[in-house]
């Protein structure tokens, strides 16, 4: 636990997509810089059994990332039908939050982040925060505009080696996420999945892992 430094405090807002990790980066970074505490929140409409196993493996990358640096705590605000603003409001007084670290990008019910009625609103229900608006594009590769969206999969283990499956047969070995790319006829990728709590992530060529042994320990 980290000793609050300056009375400070830092709350990375995520949603559920491929940027929330470079947010996480950017609080714990500023909490670092600080020696502050440092929170992580999520927003949900949808109640955690109606998750897909995509946003289910978004969560628990953020988790272990969010530990990685020094969380004091990983907070799912699930089935929630308020408004961001007052979720984030409300957190944010519960847990004497001084900065707010968001992401320009806007997604579903986060689009109005990057509007200026966004801001004033929130400024509104807590004008003691400072907020951090960070450009999830700048610098980073956006992967919806190279993948599609991923689809439940599994890797096969045969002879050593590693095949993308469709199908959950007696030698799938790992179940994940197969993120194909766009404008390919074949199962050209990226497979994302959970081993031991770290999110583990390879490349897909023609159906097979490509360099197996460097991301696995068979």
């Amino acid at each position: 636990m980290k000793t609050a430094g300056m009375d400070e405090c830092i709350l990375v807002c995520v949603y559920y997509g491929p940027n929330g990790e470079r947010l996480i980066r950017r609080g714990g970074q500023i909490a670092e810089m600080l020696n502050c505490p440092l929170y992580v929140l999520t927003v949900d409409a949808q109640p955690e059994s109606e998750w897909d196993i995509e946003k289910t493996h978004y969560i628990s990358a953020w988790k272990r990332l969010a530990q990685e640096h020094g969380a004091e705590q990983f907070i799912i605000k699930y089935n929630e039908k308020r408004p961001v603003a007052k979720v984030i409001a409300e957190v944010a007084t519960d847990k004497k939050i001084t900065q707010v670290v968001l992401g320009q990008t806007a997604q579903n019910r986060w689009e109005e982040i990057t509007r200026g009625s966004f801001i004033n609103v929130l400024l509104g229900e807590i004008p003691f925060i400072d907020l951090h608006i960070i450009s999830v594009s700048r610098g980073a590769n956006n992967q919806d505009e190279f993948y599609e969206k991923g689809i439940r999969a599994y890797l096969t283990c045969t002879e050593n080696e590693y095949k993308l499956c469709f199908n959950h047969t007696h030698n799938a070995k790992y179940e994940g996420i197969f993120y194909k790319e766009v404008g390919t006829d074949f199962n050209n990728g990226v497979f994302k999945f959970l081993k031991e709590d770290e999110m583990i992530e390879v490349r897909i060529i023609d159906d097979y892992v490509k360099n197996i042994n460097e991301r696995i320990n068979v």
